[in-house]
């Protein structure tokens, strides 16, 4: 059974406690196949990466001096929900005016970019088919977005 989210609380990094102001948090809706819910999350934390580089980090690179990209800095946390909390998150994250990308259904059939937008340019907020939402804010924020999702198993 997945377990119900709690608020993050300290994270130790070489012995000193670490709390990020901010949170970024994906909710997939819990009926996706696995393959739908991997890419969609992949989609989704792109939107977060692409226009808040302030959460990215500094490039890696192993021990034989090989270059790897950023990753973000901090921890994205992934939760799981029906359809219904999905909704109610997605609403509760426009009102509160937090960064928010969208994955809906139509998506998993669309090729490109451009027809991804359309897609969900053609339907009105509150009747958007929700496959994930990503978000990013102050952590207080995201909490009570998510509230009622669980942690992806």
């Amino acid at each position: 059974m997945p377990r119900t989210y709690k608020p993050e609380g300290t994270r130790r990094r070489h012995d000193r406690p670490v709390r990020f102001p901010t949170k970024i948090a994906v909710l997939l809706r819990d009926d996706l196949p696995a393959w739908q819910r991997l890419n969609a999350t992949a989609f989704l934390v792109s939107g977060i990466a692409a226009t808040r580089t302030e959460l990215v980090g500094e490039p890696y690179a192993d021990a034989d001096g090989t270059p790897y990209l950023p990753m973000f800095g901090q921890p994205v946390l992934v939760f799981a929900g029906p359809a219904e909390v999905l909704t109610a998150a997605h609403r509760r994250a426009v009102i509160r005016e937090v960064d928010l990308s969208v994955f809906t259904t139509e998506l998993f059939g669309t090729g490109n970019d451009e027809d991804n937008r359309a897609a969900v340019r053609a339907v009105p907020g509150d009747r958007l088919d929700l496959a994930g939402i990503a978000v990013h804010g102050a952590r207080n924020a995201v909490d009570k977005i998510l509230k009622g999702a669980v942690m992806h198993p």
